[in-house]
């Protein structure tokens, strides 16, 4: 027991007695000392661990422990005995703040008001209510109390009051003083289990050089991406757990994922939208049928699904982590969204946004949660930089963080309207000039931006965009205010990314001057009213596709040039896997004349052209079916891109691109039903399999209640990626393939630092 008499109250009582018995001033009686605290390491040494709690008005020896009332319904500080106190489970919602969970799921919370303590089994949060400006009443801050070693205070997130004994106290003053001591037999937060056992052991290759792989172009917080409101569903994380990061997505898709509008389009044919269906769908306010099963958290009976399902998470940080127990080691996290198609789903009201549709809202909105998450994971593990995940900026840090064998992170941008430097600004915004885009560079390097997209889906003033075809054509012109731009005259180069026929050929108009004073066609009202936007257009979306081989017009703009100038004098990496085929050709010049090393995440290489500029490329993934007749076949292509790199000078390594989070798909099943193989499948992934490196061994993944089969289910999230290399594995791949593949992270930071030393020369 820790219970002592109140100073105030015996103090006072002291005092009037005294009073009666003598006119000599009283002399305070010793008031003793309340029992030591037990041995901590601070603040952020609580994560995860059990605990009960007890509270002292400051000033005094009497401290009460944290208890639920007999109703259970509220907390209150009235426990006199260790025994019936409340046992809280402390789990970080971010460096020194904590959620305290107790035996019976239950989560501590207060309000402003004044009233007890709650004790509340479900929290609201800004996931669940749509509202970014929503903050828990469960969070609690931990602080020290001056002058109480190894003792402390709590603030309460929301209200920014100190927790007393009865209740909230705006009066510093006032805190309570917080004891925490150890306890047993807590309940088990809410989490996803990582389905291996052993700790990442720090190594290099004898030559030195770094081990591990590179995942070279990822999406974790593509949920951002569009106005944040759920038309992509599911957060790698989230600070009151897994419960609001990977939901339900009813809310947000509808019953049975009717409004889900994104996904069926994609997932109903990207490529070949029909204009007739899309009416009947906006016309009736949802989709003609169910579209997949919303239950997140713990079921997931549809989702998450990287090859079927576009629009859910499937980069949660317990699957990144995963990933990185496998051996990944360098990881690329791009910023991304589309302002057109944010706008399309919420103007026709499908769904809510929670903020602008604009890109750039997207790019900063991913990069303050990018470095939120390195908070949350070194919350967990103990303080800052105590966490696996690791955000770099410069290829020294990235060296380091990969030889303690942690996870470097870079930051990156792929975005249409790049630094908000429109083809046709909307609204107040003015034309970019150069000005704006030193001054906007400066800006995101300082927030930790190393590699940037010129371009993505649409025309900017940069350059013309990457010209995907089918419903790109359509929201490349309401982005811009310009019809398609096809020709057939092309340049003679191994990209093949703008390639092919035309869609939608009554939207194709090639035109002299690539940027008018004023566009052809008004878009916007676009946000506002999609359908009386387009419908003048209607005619035109019905004319016929155009056939041949058609590519963008134009290239670089002058603005474009001075782009790759700034970029390069600033040591960023300038990813061109989005160019069109004329700006493909001038950036290969520009790397050239600069001895700069370029880069493309997409696959493409140039045909090996990227390797001679001392740059990088990706493959996605493996081949996906295995020949009897030819083991090993699953590997081919990646044998034969390191034989490319090889034959360019290049350092014989190459990472992954497999764009999760992209809406891109994923690598499916070998075997069953969702198999694309022709051939009868063999040697299946078993389990328990050990790493490439040995020290970690996988065992069957689990999500949530329900377990994965990778054979037949394929990678379905970003956490089977050692599934996937293992897959591999059994295929045939040669050891020299493999020490290929875990020496990529060793091949991204050398071009990285190639790119810095001519940075210093350029500047």
């Amino acid at each position: 027991m820790h219970r002592h008499a109140a100073v105030p109250l015996f103090v006072a009582l002291s005092l009037g007695l005294s009073g009666l018995a003598c006119d000599e001033p009283a002399t305070p009686p010793d008031l003793g000392e309340r029992p030591p605290p037990p041995d901590n390491d601070g603040v952020y040494s609580f994560a995860n661990g059990c605990y009960v709690v007890d509270a002292a008005d400051p000033g005094t020896v009497t401290a009460y422990y944290l208890e639920a009332d007999e109703a259970g319904e509220t907390f209150g500080f009235t426990g006199e005995d260790e025994e019936t106190a409340s046992r809280f489970l402390m789990r970080a919602s971010d460096l020194a703040t904590y959620l305290f969970y107790d035996t019976d799921g239950h989560y501590l919370v207060a309000d402003e008001d004044g009233s007890p303590f709650e004790r509340t089994a479900e929290l609201l949060s800004d996931t669940l209510l749509n509202d970014e400006n929503y903050l828990s009443p469960a969070e609690w801050v931990l602080q020290d109390f001056p002058g109480e070693d190894g003792r402390f205070r709590l603030l309460h997130y929301r209200t920014q009051q100190f927790l007393a004994l009865t209740g909230l106290t705006a009066d510093e003053a006032a805190a309570a003083v917080i004891t925490l001591y150890p306890a047993e037999d807590c309940a088990e937060f809410p989490e996803l289990t990582l389905d291996a056992e052993g700790n990442v052991e720090p190594r290099t290759w004898d030559d030195g050089d770094l081990f591990g792989f590179a995942e070279t172009h990822s999406h974790p917080f593509t949920n951002f991406g569009f106005g944040g409101g759920g038309i992509y569903h599911g957060s790698p994380f989230h600070r009151l757990g897994v419960e609001h990061a990977l939901p339900s997505c009813e809310t947000f898709h509808g019953e049975d994922g009717r409004k889900d509008l994104l996904g069926y389009v994609y997932h109903g044919g990207y490529n070949d939208l029909d204009i007739q269906e899309l009416l009947g769908i906006v016309a009736d306010g949802e989709l003609p049928e169910p579209n997949h099963a919303t239950d997140g958290y713990p079921e997931f009976t549809d989702w998450p699904n990287a090859w079927g399902s576009s629009t859910h998470q499937t980069m949660y940080y317990r699957w990144i982590e995963r990933a990185y127990l496998g051996g990944m080691r360098l990881l690329v996290n791009y910023a991304t969204g589309n302002s057109v198609l944010c706008d399309l789903i919420t103007g026709l009201e499908f769904q809510d946004q929670r903020y602008s549709c604009n890109d750039m809202v997207s790019v900063d909105k991913t990069l303050e949660e990018s470095w939120n998450l390195e908070r949350y994971i070194d919350a967990q593990h103990g303080g800052p930089g105590e966490g696996w995940f690791r955000i770099v900026e410069t290829p020294e840090q990235a060296r380091q963080v990969i030889a303690d064998g942690k996870l470097a992170v870079v930051l990156g941008i792929e975005i249409s309207n790049v630094l908000d430097c429109f083809l046709t600004p909307p609204g107040e915004i003015p034309h970019c000039d150069l000005a704006h885009v030193q001054e906007q560079l400066d800006t995101y390097h300082d927030l930790g931006v190393r590699a940037l997209f010129p371009n993505h889906k649409f025309d900017n003033a940069f350059t013309p965009g990457d010209g995907q075809r089918g419903v790109m054509e359509m929201a490349n012109l309401i982005n811009s205010g310009y019809y398609s731009n096809y020709v057939e005259d092309c340049p003679e180069t191994p990209w093949r990314g703008d390639d092919g026929g035309v869609t939608f050929g009554g939207l194709n108009q090639p035109r002299d001057e690539y940027q008018m004073d004023e566009p052809p066609l008004d878009m916007s009202g676009f946000a506002e009213d999609p359908i009386l936007t387009l419908t003048p257009l209607l005619f035109q979306f019905t004319e016929p596709s155009l056939e041949g081989d058609y590519c963008q017009k134009t290239g670089l703009t002058p603005l474009g040039e001075q782009l790759f100038d700034e970029l390069m004098i600033r040591g960023m990496l300038i990813d061109i896997a989005h160019l069109p085929r004329w700006s493909v050709v001038r950036a290969m010049e520009r790397f050239e004349e600069a001895d700069y090393p370029g880069l493309s995440t997409h696959s493409d290489n140039v045909g090996g052209q990227i390797y001679h500029t001392g740059g990088r490329s990706s493959v996605w993934g493996f081949g996906r079916c295995a020949d009897p007749d030819n083991p090993g076949s699953m590997s081919q292509g990646y044998a034969d891109r390191i034989a490319q790199i090889v034959d360019n000078g290049g350092y014989p390594a190459e990472g992954l691109g497999l764009d999760n989070n992209g809406l891109a798909g994923g690598p499916r099943p070998r075997f069953g039903d969702d198999s694309h193989c022709g051939s009868e499948q063999f040697n299946p992934v078993t389990y328990p399999f050990t790493s490439y490196a040995g020290d970690i061994t996988f065992t069957e993944p689990q999500l949530g209640n329900r377990a994965v089969d990778f054979n037949y289910e394929g990678m379905i999230h970003f956490g089977l990626l050692p599934e996937l290399i293992e897959d591999t594995r059994l295929d045939g791949m040669s050891e020299e393939d493999l020490e290929a593949l875990f020496r990529s992270a060793e091949g991204y930071i050398r071009m990285w630092e190639r790119a810095e030393e001519r940075a210093a020369m350029l500047r």
